[in-house]
């Protein structure tokens, strides 16, 4: 069974569909995986923004305590979705292998963890949407953007991207090394959408159950009100759109 997973994925089989070669090549894709995984130190933190474009959604602020986890440093690349799914979706594949994957669906997205893990033994999987807002504000700073509060330093956005997406990595990266939180791709995170909680909370997953699925960080085409740390998108599971992406998280035990 796990050789039929491997040698589905053409680009990591090869031709030579050799059981040495493949491995080879799952230890190489995992060892790249894991160098782009930044550890988060959890800790608690002030999640929310009243002050946010869309405050009814970015409200109430209120105390959410998270356990250590890891989480990408890039968005997931063209590169890698078409290592672990043979093909590439992405509007902008001009763009080149080191731009975000676009064009996938939250349940596209789902498909793909469950391809990673099966091929490399992994546990990788969406942040949560307070995991990715932790991450953002670098813990508990409070700064407008991820990594400081001039959007054009930070991110690719509708002032300064000319309409389209860009190789990750290029902007600068916040205070834990992590790029592109903001603008380029807006990113799938794990939860439903729905409102904030006002009392504390640990290690929050959302609401159980809803219609739509969450987005974090705006994209290219977003204004620089829409990339900001405490923007909340939302869409269907299925929803497919050449500004929308992903990175990928695992716990740190």
């Amino acid at each position: 069974m796990f050789l039929v997973v491997i040698c589905s994925i053409s680009t990591v089989c090869g031709e030579s569909n050799k059981d040495d070669d493949s491995e080879k090549q799952i230890v190489a894709t995992l060892k790249e995986i894991e160098q782009d995984m930044v550890k988060v130190q959890g800790h608690c933190f002030r999640m929310g923004d009243i002050t946010a474009a869309k405050a009814d959604r970015e409200s109430p602020v209120h105390n959410v305590c998270l356990s250590d986890y890891f989480i990408g440093k890039y968005e997931v690349t063209q590169r890698l979705w078409q290592k672990i799914m043979g093909n590439n979706p992405s509007y902008f594949k001009k763009c080149g292998d080191d731009c975000p994957v676009e064009q996938v669906s939250w349940n596209d997205v789902q498909k793909f963890i469950r391809s990673l893990n099966s091929l490399t033994g992994g546990n990788f999987r969406l942040p949560t949407e307070a995991e990715w807002e932790y991450a953002c504000r670098s813990g508990n700073m409070w700064e407008k953007y991820c990594g400081g509060d001039k959007a054009d330093e930070v991110a690719w956005y509708a002032d300064n991207s000319s309409g389209k997406t860009h190789p990750v990595g290029q902007k600068q990266p916040n205070s834990l090394g992590i790029y592109d939180m903001n603008g380029n791709v807006s990113e799938w995170v794990h939860d439903h959408f729905g409102d904030y909680p006002s009392d504390s909370q640990q290690d929050p997953q959302g609401p159980t159950s809803a219609s739509q699925f969450l987005d974090r960080g705006g994209g290219w085409r977003s204004s620089d009100r829409f990339v900001d740390a405490g923007r909340r998108g939302s869409h269907v599971p299925g929803a497919r759109d050449n500004d929308l992406g992903f990175r990928i998280a695992s716990p740190a035990h």
